[in-house]
């Protein structure tokens, strides 16, 4: 019996010396694996606007209100001229934002369509990395939480749709001071409708400059200074965040990107392929990295930002992303980046089936209509029995003025090609499809376009159907 025990007792220190080797194997493995994760790298905040008209900001040349707090951001970073949403409506910009795919292949290529199962997303590109990711506000576009494993941080309205939008910055502190790296997206629900937050009376109507493509009516008037309150209070939110980096020690080691999303919901912008929603912005501020105080023609879309970051943390390229890094750009803005960005819309479920499809470089941009003989129309904003809408003022300006017609015809009634040279026509009011000269390049751009849609596997018409 006793030399049952000794040889038992010798078993089982020859067994825990083995597990304890085994332990500290299977430690140094991981210690080794560690190694790649570089526990000083930047700390990332993004913050996102909600249907943003760009030019209103006045670092992009807005005149309406001075932006002080971007501005600053753009004064102390990289702005960027050419960033375009590839679909210029919330769910695909965020979904390409977040998994570095178009539409059609990241799947949600309609508003409020799920995206396609068995994605992965930039939460686990950086968290493979060693980085936390955290969101907090606007939250529509994280599920399923298999794909959008966020870490969830209260503090901002997650309902874009909210008539206020209380917000706090104690818990995005605390969640930006537990651990170095971090990565957390801020999604801010400015400038969305109904614009019922800010402060309106800051804005004379009568002094407003509206945009090029609108109708002249009091009800565009009263409804845009609506619109550029919330501006306003974007702009403030964005300085409350760059008061708590600095307040925190977190602005000497953190990027922050700034985010327009896509242009607003008024005719001709967000829903549609004009510049007016398709053109976004972004600005770059990376502290002894980037320099001040300049800007880039690079064409970048959102489908690029994804490769980017997970290329700044130090990860290597993910194969079989449809975006790819601009990371060059941030230190050689003179280079370029795309040669042309790609543009898809599907208008179910806000309006009747109309799909377009465009292309663009900074010289020339064609869209095509693929139902041309239906009428675009979108139910948010194009409901001309809805008295609180601009739309209603136009249509009945149009009956009384041809110019007017001209612009309200130009959105509801499109022909089969569209193609404008934006150098000259930024406001894409002259389409130059019926000129002769013009023929050869539009069959070019057409054949990229064509081509591009076969690679994502965009069906075109019968994509715009209920899902």
């Amino acid at each position: 019996m006793k030399n049952f025990i000794g040889t038992n007792n010798r078993l089982q220190s020859l067994l825990f010396a083995f597990l304890y080797v085994t332990h500290l194997q299977i430690a140094s493995a991981q210690n080794v694996n560690n190694t790649s994760h570089d526990p000083n790298g930047p700390n990332i905040i993004i913050i996102m606007a909600d249907d943003l008209d760009v030019q209103q900001l006045s670092c992009y040349g807005g005149k309406n209100l001075e932006t002080k707090h971007i501005d600053r951001l753009a004064s102390e970073g990289l702005k960027f001229n050419s960033m375009i949403a590839s679909e210029a409506m919330c769910i695909p910009t965020r979904a390409s934002l977040l998994t570095g795919l178009y539409p059609a292949r990241h799947g949600a290529y309609q508003n409020h369509k799920p995206v396609n199962d068995g994605l992965k997303s930039i939460v686990h590109y950086l968290g493979d990395l060693g980085y936390r990711v955290g969101l907090t506000g606007k939250d529509h576009m994280t599920k399923p939480k298999a794909i959008f494993p966020f870490d969830r941080v209260d503090g901002f309205e997650p309902n874009c749709v909210s008539k206020t939008d209380v917000y706090f910055l104690d818990s995005v502190q605390n969640y930006i001071t537990k651990g170095s790296p971090y990565c957390l997206f801020i999604m801010s629900n400015n400038p969305h409708a109904p614009w019922t937050v800010g402060d309106p009376s800051e804005f004379n109507p009568a002094e407003l400059i509206l945009p090029a493509h609108w109708v002249d009516t009091e009800q565009s008037r009263t409804e845009f200074r609506k619109y550029l309150a919330e501006v306003r209070r974007l702009d403030n939110q964005v300085g409350d965040i760059l008061a708590m980096l600095e307040k925190t020690g977190q602005d000497k080691n953190t990027i922050v990107i700034f985010l327009g999303e896509q242009g607003p919901q008024f005719p001709g912008g967000k829903w549609g392929l004009y510049d007016y929603g398709q053109k976004s912005g972004m600005i770059v501020r990376w502290p002894e990295k980037v320099k001040a105080k300049i800007e880039t023609d690079a064409i970048v879309q959102y489908e690029d930002i994804t490769p980017t970051l997970v290329d700044i943390a130090g990860g290597k390229a993910i194969s079989d992303l449809d975006g790819k890094t601009f990371k060059k750009v941030l230190t050689h803005p003179e280079k370029p980046h795309r040669d042309v960005a790609f543009g898809i819309h599907n208008n179910i479920p806000e309006g009747p089936a109309y799909p377009m499809r465009s292309i663009r470089d900074n010289q020339y941009k064609l869209i095509l209509n693929l139902l041309p003989e239906a009428t675009y129309s979108i139910k948010w904003m194009m409901n001309d029995k809805d008295p609180t809408l601009v739309w209603p003022t136009w249509i009945a300006k149009a009956k009384q003025d041809q110019e007017v017609a001209k612009l309200t015809n130009r959105i509801s009634y499109k022909p089969a090609i569209e193609f404008y040279d934006l150098q000259q026509d930024p406001n894409e009011l002259n389409n130059l499809a019926e000129i002769p000269a013009y023929k050869t390049l539009i069959t070019q751009y057409t054949s990229r376009l064509q081509k591009w849609m076969k690679e994502q596997g965009d069906s075109g018409i019968n994509m715009d159907t209920k899902f």
